[in-house]
């Protein structure tokens, strides 16, 4: 959840010490990293074969590639699994290219802070001195970390492709995790995923121009001058048992994407049991697809700081006793004029959840939600907006204040869906969903937590044309995330915990 921050770092600009190499003082593991077997300093090995001879089944590798360290193999699942893997180790600063292949008896760690790339600046055109970096991740590659000082920060002017497949995802997680001992309640074991990029942000806490901020839960800076700039691509990725809370109030999330911009593909993504947020956006201006959030510790989707841009086809599915809110939609933590204001669409969600908790918009934010579902198992309030300004309730002019849209919007929310906290009336709420195919009463009969049933299906669809972000959703048929019919099953193959699909117990098989 995005909150005022309270401190300030000292900004460092300098060139990120100690390009990324397989040996040397600076390639430390992390606690536990391949601790069952930890090669012996020895003289400097003979030149490795060409082909390297692939391993038999259960065999870890015999080396790493290039570019990463070998600290050693693990069994993963534990004692006794037969599956031990050769542990290749990512560290330091990425410049130039990295990738990581897809290995037969082989899976990557991520020691400490990771970084692609030093930071080039707000500004492509007229770069700071340093040098980009590209991360490339084959499809099925596993990479773990140990400790929750380890995270990946993808840097402005640095990209990262995360190239999974809808049979073999990329998958990001914890040490216990690929030991077999993870729980499954268990949360923040490890860092997460930054994304940095040159578009747009409406919070400015530093004193430059263009508007550039600290991200959350690390020094990094974002935001710039291009609402084109792109990131790379995360496509087919699972990140499971992220998150933690750096200093109180201040968390890194499952994924977090600071001024990425719409050159960047956000499209096939699960956060899996993250301590705080499973995505939350700084501003930018990505589009994302097919997104699963399962078992987040705070809101399933957050965003902030001047984002604009269009969401569709979400999952998001809290547990008993974890979770706070479904989605949080803000603009601003600090001057309420900011621009860009935080302008959010969405399509095609469903969101089920057995928690006391509920959709909350507020700092000025515009949003528009079509066509999706939220049920509330548990007779909550699923519904709340703060401040008049927010409800377009205060009469300003419409490109200068927008009033929330919602149209084909069904709530399973108990006898009271809106939630009376003393800010905006009810009224004023219930007024927002008057018409359009809205039903505030309306009574749930998803299947396994997210497939439509009779109920769904019979609900009228809404046209996205009339959105801001139009060209980047693609009308279809129905409300929800998915169809009755079985005609879209975005979600098969490449997630885990979700009915039918892997459990996120499991580890992928290598190469």
């Amino acid at each position: 959840m995005t909150k005022f921050k309270t401190f300030q770092k000292v900004l460092m600009m300098g060139v990120a010490a100690g390009a990324l190499s397989a040996c040397g003082a600076d390639d430390v593991a992390s606690p536990g990293d391949g601790v069952i077997v930890v090669p012996a300093p020895a003289p400097a090995p003979a030149p490795t074969p060409s082909p390297t001879p692939t391993p038999t089944p259960g065999e870890a590798a015999a080396s790493c590639p290039t570019g990463t360290a070998n600290v050693g193999t693990i069994e993963v699942g534990g004692a006794g699994s037969g599956d031990n893997r050769r542990v290749c180790q990512v560290s330091g600063t990425i410049r130039g290219s990295l990738t990581l292949e897809n290995l037969a008896g082989t899976i990557y760690s991520l020691n400490g802070k990771v970084e692609v790339g030093d930071d080039l600046g707000p500004d492509a055109g007229s770069p700071l001195a340093g040098t980009a970096g590209t991360l490339t991740i084959e499809e099925g590659v596993t990479i773990f970390a140990s400790a929750v000082q380890d995270f990946l920060v993808v840097n402005r002017g640095s990209q990262i492709f995360v190239d999974g497949a809808a049979d073999a995802p990329v998958v990001f997680t914890a040490r216990k995790n690929v030991l077999g001992t993870v729980g499954e309640s268990e949360v923040g074991l490890w860092g997460g995923i930054v994304v940095l990029g040159r578009a747009p942000i409406g919070d400015c806490d530093l004193p430059t121009t263009p508007c550039q901020a600290q991200v959350e839960g690390s020094d990094d800076i974002y935001g710039g001058t291009s609402a084109s700039d792109n990131s790379g691509r995360l496509e087919y990725l699972q990140v499971r048992y992220a998150g933690y809370e750096v200093l109180t109030d201040n968390e890194l999330n499952g994924i977090t994407l600071g001024g990425v911009g719409d050159g960047t593909v956000v499209d096939h993504v699960q956060v899996h049991n993250n301590l705080d947020d499973g995505m939350e956006w700084f501003g930018g201006t990505v589009n994302n697809y097919h997104l699963v959030m399962t078992g987040n510790g705070d809101e399933m989707l957050d965003y902030d700081s001047g984002y604009d841009g269009a969401t569709q086809f979400v999952i998001g599915i809290q547990y008993a006793g974890r979770g706070d809110k479904i989605i949080e939609v803000d603009s601003d933590d600090k001057p309420r004029d900011a621009t860009p204001r935080t302008n959010v669409e969405i399509s095609n969600a469903t969101f089920y959840t057995p928690l006391d908790e509920y959709m909350h918009i507020r700092g000025e934010a515009d949003i528009a939600i079509y066509n999706t579902v939220i049920n509330a198992v548990n007779d909550k309030a699923c519904f709340n907006i703060n401040e008049d300004n927010t409800a377009g309730a205060n009469g300003g002019a419409p490109d200068e204040l927008g009033e929330p849209r919602f149209k084909s919007v069904v709530l399973d929310c108990g006898t009271d869906p809106i939630r009376d906290d003393g800010d905006v009336s009810v009224a004023t709420i219930q007024a927002l969903f008057a018409g359009n195919n809205n039903n505030l009463t309306f009574t749930s009969t998803l299947t396994d937590m997210f497939i439509n049933g009779d109920n769904e299906t019979a609900v009228t669809f809404s046209s996205t044309a009339d959105l801001e972000n139009a060209d980047a959703f693609t009308d279809v048929t129905y409300i929800g995330a998915v169809p009755q019919d079985g005609s879209n099953n975005w979600y098969d193959g490449w997630t885990c915990g979700l009915v039918g699909q892997a459990s996120c117990l499991e580890i992928p098989a290598a190469g």
